[in-house]
């Protein structure tokens, strides 16, 4: 599809509010659309599933529980067909309780998964956890913002090759860097991370990735601005640019992945999702291609490859048994 398809992605309490102004009749019809594309269907426990990842070592597709008090589950096959799988939770925190499970990242370096946990209604609490893949032990609980005046979310969180993480705040407009042992050791702050306008800045800064170049590419999800940001010289606060994007808008914006190669990057977002390269190591970057499942009524929220297909995930689930749907995005 070409880039002048572009646009979409709003909080969950603003989706349902426009949900309830949607016919019946326009929802079942979107439901019954057919993707053009590979389907990966997942009967879940919860309506709300913010991020899923493929796990190329544990072969499986890992989810992270939005809604009935976080979580990550896997996805693992059913009897029904390769394409229909089922959700088994591996974790589940009970002092997490009432927040959200966001987006995460896996560390296949340090064999662990790293969370983004957040308080989805009050904004008032924000958190990193990091989890050990083969057991599901909590290896540490960074507990970034709480009951302070300042709202916060924590909604991504990428790490370098040092085990260093950062991590989103969509609602506050920070990043926040841990290192490899769970210690907040600095937050990244910036003008440009708040453009005019308040409702620019009803949702800010979300997906984030981190470059073998040494720098984080993160996008502002109501704005459409891309940042790169230098991590490896002298005040990082200062490293903070804007990258220069042709060809479309990125408005919208939510869940980045990489794409084959550092200068190929998915963005993740409702109605459609974009593929946006750069050759001059991300001082300038192009849309490139632009795709839509057609599920509107689902959003898009984060990207991840398996086997070199992009698969999307949408956040809401529908019907008794709460289906989810993976979407292969083809730019």
């Amino acid at each position: 599809m070409s880039p002048s398809c572009c646009s979409g992605k709003c909080s969950v309490a603003l989706f349902f509010l426009i949900l309830s102004a949607v016919p019946i009749a326009y929802l079942i019809s979107l439901e019954r659309a057919v993707p053009s594309t590979h389907v990966i269907s997942y009967h879940s426990s919860g309506f709300l599933r913010e991020c899923a990842k493929w796990d190329d070592v544990g072969r499986r597709f890992l989810v992270s529980y939005m809604d009935g008090g976080g979580g990550i589950g896997e996805l693992v096959p059913t009897k029904y067909s390769d394409d229909v799988l089922e959700e088994v939770t591996l974790v589940k925190d009970v002092d997490l309780a009432g927040n959200s499970s966001n987006g995460f990242v896996i560390d296949r370096q340090r064999n662990r998964l790293l969370l983004a946990v957040g308080d989805l209604i009050g904004n008032r609490y924000s958190a990193l956890v990091a989890y050990d893949l083969s057991t599901w032990r909590r290896l540490f609980l960074t507990v970034l913002s709480s009951h302070s005046k300042e709202i916060s979310y924590a909604d991504d969180v990428a790490v370098d090759t040092q085990g260093n993480a950062y991590v989103s705040d969509a609602k506050g407009g920070k990043i926040w860097i841990v290192d490899v042992n769970g210690k907040l050791v600095y937050t990244i702050r910036s003008p440009l991370f708040a453009p005019p306008r308040w409702y620019n800045n009803f949702v800010s800064l979300n997906g984030i990735v981190y470059h073998p170049d040494g720098f984080l590419i993160v996008i502002h999800t109501f704005s459409g601005f891309l940042f790169k940001i230098d991590v490896t010289n002298g005040d990082i606060s200062s490293n903070v640019t804007l990258i220069d994007v042709s060809g479309g808008s990125l408005r919208f914006g939510d869940g980045l992945e990489f794409f084959l190669s550092p200068t190929k990057i998915v963005v993740a977002g409702s109605p459609s999702s974009k593929l946006v390269e750069s050759s001059d190591g991300w001082r300038t970057a192009s849309v490139t291609g632009c795709f839509s499942s057609g599920m509107v009524h689902r959003l898009v929220s984060s990207a991840t490859v398996k086997e070199g297909r992009v698969y999307l995930n949408h956040i809401v689930g529908f019907g008794s048994k709460k289906r989810h749907i993976l979407v292969e995005a083809v730019f």
